[in-house]
């Protein structure tokens, strides 16, 4: 297969990963990626909401924390799971113009 979806362990959500350009592969093969891609996308909405209840818990835990040490292990944490939203957030937007041409 000259295409293939792979899980981004930090995103939690499988990547496109092309061997060749969009125009090289069929119709058929287009479509079909863009079904997969869909599902996919459809799922990121719910991944982020998973991750800003964690964002909360870490938050509740770091308004309550008083070792100067966790809580900049805390910050760094919620740090982290903000950018990983923001990259969710750019691959579902990114791609929406992608996820149109289902629809066409």
């Amino acid at each position: 297969m000259d295409y293939q979806f792979i899980y981004d362990e930090r995103l939690g959500i499988k990547l496109p990963d092309f061997d060749k350009d969009w125009d090289e592969y069929t119709f058929s093969t287009q479509t079909e990626i863009l079904l997969q891609w869909e599902k996919i996308r459809g799922s990121i909405p719910d991944r982020i909401a998973d991750l800003e209840v964690l964002i909360n818990k870490k938050q509740a835990a770091l308004n309550n924390e008083e070792n100067f040490q966790k809580s900049c292990e805390l910050n760094s944490e919620i740090s982290e799971l903000a950018s990983i939203i923001n990259d969710l957030w750019i691959w579902y937007r990114t791609n929406q113009n992608i996820s149109d041409k289902i629809h066409q």
